[in-house]
């Protein structure tokens, strides 16, 4: 680097990113000076904040392999990749389970994390000093009546997490899990219950304070930017009324 060069930012690539954790991880990256790459489906979301934060956004599709290889190709270099995207549909128990939710569940959760991951790993290598965030969940620990489409795919996150850290051990590429517990935002329960705002809003009736995005995303930041020695394997993050999935003080 010359004399009068001057130092290029991190780049950092955030799926997801059109709401809830994703976008105030955008954000939250940002704030700490990285370059962030806004991925999503929708583009007049991701756009809008793009521009708020002076980042960049890619429209994708994590189910669509296409879709991630034209992410890819739009960063050659990333230091911090957060695989956000994903959700939940229904709360089928399994004598009832709707197979093709179950599908969607795995597709978003697990394998486009994977699609994801593997398009990026060039770009991460490619830093010389690297973080892979999955956001998991609780419920990739426990099991819950009605839950096992999404506690099975938040299990396969976590599983993907550990075995990407044996598989890339010795290289410049951190590998984390943040797993949050209860998060209230404007879709998560909302898409579960296929738009019913009566039902969504019932899961934090009574709860006091349940977990915002911006507290998932401090905690994405701040194992974002921990020295490049250190690897914060995996963080739970719930919130002071919730002791366990079915364990939840409501007022």
């Amino acid at each position: 680097m010359s004399p009068d060069s001057t130092p290029q930012p991190r780049t950092a690539v955030v799926t997801g990113a059109s709401s809830g954790i994703g976008a105030a991880t955008a954000r939250a990256l940002a704030a700490e000076g990285f370059r962030v790459v806004c991925a999503a489906r929708r583009t007049d979301r991701i756009e809008d904040l793009a521009e708020e934060i002076g980042g960049e956004a890619v429209t994708c599709d994590i189910t669509d392999q296409a879709s991630v290889d034209a992410l890819a190709a739009a960063v050659p270099t990333c230091h911090v990749l957060v695989n956000n995207a994903g959700g939940a549909v229904g709360v089928d128990r399994v004598d009832g389970a709707d197979v093709d939710a179950w599908r969607w569940m795995y597709d978003v959760n697990v394998l486009g994390l994977v699609r994801v991951t593997k398009a990026l790993l060039p770009a991460l290598r490619a830093s010389g000093d690297a973080v892979i965030v999955n956001v998991g969940s609780t419920a990739g620990r426990w099991a819950y009546e009605g839950g096992a489409g999404y506690t099975a795919a938040k299990h396969g996150v976590k599983v993907v997490t550990e075995t990407l850290r044996l598989e890339l051990n010795g290289e410049p590429v951190r590998i984390s899990e943040v797993a949050p517990g209860m998060v209230r935002t404007d879709e998560f329960s909302l898409v579960r219950f296929g738009g019913d705002q009566e039902r969504a809003d019932a899961v934090y009736a009574g709860v006091d304070q349940p977990l915002l995005a911006e507290d998932v995303a401090d905690a994405i930041a701040w194992v974002a930017t921990r020295p490049s020695h250190v690897d914060i394997d995996e963080l739970v993050i719930k919130p002071r009324a919730q002791a366990a999935a079915h364990k939840v003080h409501r007022s």
